[in-house]
């Protein structure tokens, strides 16, 4: 019985943190959308940028730093890998709201908030 407990234990750590998250996510004008900025494991998104306003996207590490830097624009889908320990921004420099629709796979225990640009 302890045998059993241990591998559904095990089993249900592995499944939280590789899974997936699928959001249509608003950003409002002059703001990011940070995903992940907090300790956690490798993950990937695809990105579909659905407003009619370009979006900036870059990696920032927690320890510091930024790199790769990406314009997406109106109706692109991109394909991001995120290293372990480093923030994904989404950044709306417009002056209207942009909506990107995000399909996440990977360590899914990330931080999400927004910040002002």
């Amino acid at each position: 019985m302890k045998t059993k407990l241990i591998v559904f234990t095990l089993f249900t750590a592995v499944a939280a943190a590789c899974g997936t998250l699928t959001s249509v996510t608003t950003i409002k004008s002059q703001d990011s959308f940070v995903l992940g900025n907090n300790q956690h494991g490798p993950f990937s998104v695809k990105l579909k940028n659905i407003s009619n306003k370009d979006v900036a996207v870059h990696h920032e590490p927690i320890d510091g730093g930024r790199h790769s830097f990406e314009i997406v624009t109106p109706g692109q889908t991109v394909n991001l890998k995120v290293e372990k320990n480093t923030a994904l921004i989404i950044a709306n420099q417009s002056t209207k709201q942009v909506d990107v629709k995000l399909l996440l796979v990977g360590d899914t225990g990330l931080s999400m908030g927004y910040k002002n640009n």
